[in-house]
């Protein structure tokens, strides 16, 4: 019985036990909210009882999802899907290569701003990497590119998807957190186009070093150039729909949504398709919107179970009150916090990462005195590198399949160089946390 109770009593036996837990279910094949969940209601039975589990869960559902902010969800992903099918990555494509094609790694330059560009209209890194690829690929095989590179500069191109709002992964933070929400979409600008930056400095480095990699295109002259933004107007539109109207406090964040959902599928209605192609990429975009929507609200639930078993036996409170009495400065416990996504996001996807580790570790960041928001971004950032470490990385595998002659390796290699310049940009954001809270202070 003496180990039985030291159990019961003992936050941090608790905690390791239900991890443990979690991982064991996910090991044997169960998805990951509901192993968050079984593991959740397995820790309540065993300091309380069945009774007060069925009294708690009985409305745990609809108290938990049916919130006004995560209608944001669906609306971001149907913009990006109504988007998708109105042909607004190849616009921007053909809009990039007109300006960056002639550089030394212009074809990889313009698929990472075509990524960037992309991202603004889709909150899905996935989504976001298997559009550009499918354009972009092709494109700089017959240019002779290094197919290396060029998997890997796609791969790492559709991570800018859960940064650059309207970002899905943003919101899933500020709900996990009740974080604002406008002000998370807000400080994802910065962060984005700094890692564009970082992108593309890191490709025309690794061009100038190795140019046999990515050969010259032809260059084009100025007049086509501007008359090609011709074709961005979309892009630009829906980032003043959305991003503008949010900053500026016009719309809230569900409403600027919504307008960016309505733009999109006007976008698409009056794009040059015939009625039949129109009507059902309609019903495949809220097809998909709807069974991402409840993929995410199931992971929400699941978490929710688990930080509600982690709440009643305060374990964040315990966690955060052994960190702060650690020896260290408070920027290295941080350093050391982030440092722990890397293996996480060798193994789970953002989603998992976030719902797992903030239930515990959020708490010990408000306690230490910094700002929810730019460790958010820091978190994210870190989740983006996830998605394209080894073996599980979302987007490689996506990327592999868009290429017989590419494998797994290959990508995986490519997407190495891209990992490095990922750690640049998390250690510059890191070291000047006013590139994440600027704009949302100027709110």
């Amino acid at each position: 019985m003496f180990p039985l109770v030291q159990i019961m009593t003992d936050p941090t036996l608790l905690g390791l036990l239900s991890i443990g837990l979690i991982f064991l279910l996910m090991g044997l094949g169960v998805p990951v909210f509901a192993a968050l969940g079984l593991a959740g209601i397995a820790g309540i039975v065993f300091v309380q009882d069945v009774s007060y589990v069925y009294n708690v869960l009985q409305n745990f559902a609809f108290n938990k999802t049916a919130a006004y902010l995560l209608t944001v969800i669906p609306l971001f992903i149907i913009m990006g899907n109504f988007a998708l099918h109105a042909g607004v990555g190849k616009s921007l494509f053909h809009v990039a290569k007109r300006w960056c094609g002639h550089l030394p790694g212009g074809l990889a330059i313009s698929t990472i701003f075509t990524c960037a560009g992309f991202s603004a209209t889709s909150g899905s890194s996935v989504a976001t990497a298997a559009t550009v690829g499918s354009i972009s690929l092709p494109e700089m095989k017959q240019a002779g590119y290094d197919k290396r590179l060029s998997a890997g500069c796609v791969a790492a191109g559709g991570v800018l998807g859960v940064l650059i709002p309207p970002s899905v992964l943003l919101v899933f933070y500020a709900a996990l957190t009740e974080v604002s929400a406008g002000k998370m979409l807000v400080a994802g600008v910065i962060p984005g186009v700094l890692s564009v930056a970082v992108f593309v400095a890191g490709v025309f480095i690794i061009s100038l070093i190795k140019p046999e990699m990515c050969p010259k295109g032809e260059r084009v002259g100025w007049k086509k150039r501007f008359t090609s933004l011709r074709r961005a107007w979309q892009l630009l539109l829906l980032i003043i729909v959305v991003l503008g109207s949010i900053y500026t406090g016009w719309a809230t964040p569900t409403e600027a949504a919504s307008l960016g959902a309505m733009a999109s599928v006007l976008f698409l209605l009056m794009s040059k398709q015939d009625r039949k192609t129109k009507l059902k990429a309609i019903g495949t975009s809220s097809r998909d919107a709807v069974n991402t929507t409840v993929m995410i609200m199931m992971t929400m639930l699941g978490a929710g179970i688990y930080s509600f078993f982690l709440s009643l036996v305060r374990i964040p409170q315990f966690v955060s009150a052994w960190v702060i009495d650690l020896p260290l400065p408070a920027i290295v416990i941080i350093a050391l916090i982030l440092l722990l996504y890397i293996p996480m996001g060798m193994f789970l996807d953002a989603f998992s990462m976030l719902v797992i580790t903030l239930p515990i570790l959020f708490p010990v960041v408000t306690s230490l005195g910094f700002d929810p928001i730019w460790f958010g971004i820091l978190a994210i950032k870190m989740c983006e590198i996830g998605l394209i470490t080894p073996p599980i990385g979302l987007n490689v595998y996506v990327i592999a399949g868009l290429d017989k002659d590419t494998t797994l390796t290959d990508v995986f290699t490519g997407a190495s160089w891209f990992i490095l310049m990922e750690v640049v940009t998390v250690v510059i954001i890191f070291s000047f946390p006013l590139i994440a809270t600027y704009l949302p202070n100027t709110m």
